[in-house]
């Protein structure tokens, strides 16, 4: 059964959440599923934008096929080519054959990829500043390249203000009936998956982030439309997400904090991530975050890294080379482009000296503007009294680190 909702009087939301996919991109938990989100302009031109994940194939197509009322489909506008927005639009050229797909050169040649189709008259190509009129509604499309594939494109519909924007202001979370931001907690229920979203799929692409917001910013938006999770409808709540965005893109920390990220064989680096955790808290700490990446998806990790000042890092030497998990978390944080951030290091070790040199060495020579807090500590085994002096040291070390961070405070109407 149809399940569409309006945005305005004539434009439509005909998305759909997915309550079953355990792992987005089968790498990030979804314990809150996720929305793929579509839209409808009835016009004198029909119109769809972006297809959705084939998960909701059935109930998108009937969303189609009530808005449409017996009409044929005039335009799809492909704003993103990545399947779990595209896999249905295959579907409605099948059903509407003389549909016009709207994109570019690098949206059609990945269309042919995935379907093994060329469809070459039903392309209608265009490019950035390009305008569609569909009757009462003018669709401009602006190009974003890499937020966060190369052929991406945001559609700005000028009457309504609205900006379809692609996987840009996104979140994992399914839309619990309430399309609108403004009509949740966004805050406590979103924010931060909507930062773990952005951190992980977005998070490597910081500049175009920054180049995509200050092209679309001059336009007037009244209205953000995302692929994934709520619509933004309001100044407030608008301007509160291009904030975050921004702060967010500068790769800059949010709030004062600590992030402790250990890896353990047999619990002993785990003591040392509690000892330490303890020491903070008593010289005034308040916000720490501890983590075992044996158990905890780096996702979740990533995120506060991303949020919070300082990490520390601790890991035994495994193989004559770092802890795995412990490398593979640092590895996820290289390739999003992290940095600008504090980060502090404790390895340890029996019978051969690693871990500790190998954090050491990645955080210095292959991340950007990473300062390295305080002595970095090698411990042989496990904690004992003898060791504990240092890492008091580093405690000290740390809390300084954190209370000398300035956090920024972005407004957009600086930018």
């Amino acid at each position: 059964m149809h399940c569409e909702q309006k945005i305005t009087d004539s434009i439509y939301w005909i998305g759909g959440n997915d309550f079953q996919t355990e792992r987005f991109e089968n790498l990030f938990p979804l314990p809150n599923g996720v929305s793929y989100n579509s839209y409808f302009i009835d016009d004198d031109k029909t119109c769809v934008l972006d297809g959705a994940d084939a998960i909701i194939r059935e109930s998108f197509l009937e969303n189609v096929d009530y808005l449409l009322h017996g009409r044929d489909l005039d335009y799809i506008i492909i704003n993103h080519m990545e399947p779990d927005h595209a896999a249905t639009i295959i579907d409605l050229v099948k059903k509407y054959p003389k549909v016009k797909l709207i994109g570019n050169k690098t949206t059609f040649r990945l269309f042919e990829q995935f379907f093994g189709l060329i469809l070459a008259d039903n392309y209608q190509e265009v490019a950035n500043g390009d305008t569609l009129s569909l009757g009462k509604h003018t669709l401009h499309s602006y190009t974003m390249p890499m937020v966060h594939w190369p052929e991406v494109t945001a559609t700005f519909e000028e009457s309504s203000g609205i900006l379809f924007s692609a996987d840009a202001f996104g979140t994992f979370g399914t839309i619990n009936g309430n399309i609108f931001a403004d009509q949740t907690d966004f805050v406590h229920v979103y924010e931060d998956e909507a930062r773990r979203y952005y951190t992980n799929i977005v998070g490597k692409y910081g500049l175009q982030v920054q180049n995509a917001i200050k092209k679309v910013l001059p336009l007037g938006i009244k209205m953000i439309a995302p692929l994934h999770g709520p619509i933004w409808r309001t100044p407030d709540s608008i301007h509160y997400l291009l904030e975050k965005y921004m702060h967010w893109s500068t790769y800059s920390a949010e709030k004062k904090g600590v992030v402790i990220a250990f890896g353990s064989m047999y619990g002993h680096t785990a003591e040392m991530a509690q000892q330490l955790s303890k020491l903070l808290s008593q010289k005034g700490i308040t916000d720490i975050k501890i983590y075992d990446v044996s158990k905890t998806n780096a996702s979740y990790i990533i995120a506060d890294a991303w949020k919070y000042s300082n990490l520390v890092c601790l890991a035994p030497t495994y193989n004559l080379s770092l802890y795995l998990t412990m490398e593979s978390f640092i590895h996820e944080l290289k390739a999003l482009n992290f940095h600008n951030h504090n980060v502090s290091i404790i390895g340890c070790h029996s019978w051969a000296s690693a871990a500790a040199k190998r954090m050491t060495d990645l955080f210095t020579n292959e991340f950007k503007n990473m300062t390295i807090v305080g002595t970095p500590l090698d411990i042989k085994s496990a904690l004992h009294e003898a060791q504990y002096p240092q890492f008091q040291e580093l405690a000290d070390a740390i809390v300084d680190s954190v209370n000398k961070t300035e956090i920024q405070n972005f407004s957009m109407n600086e930018k």
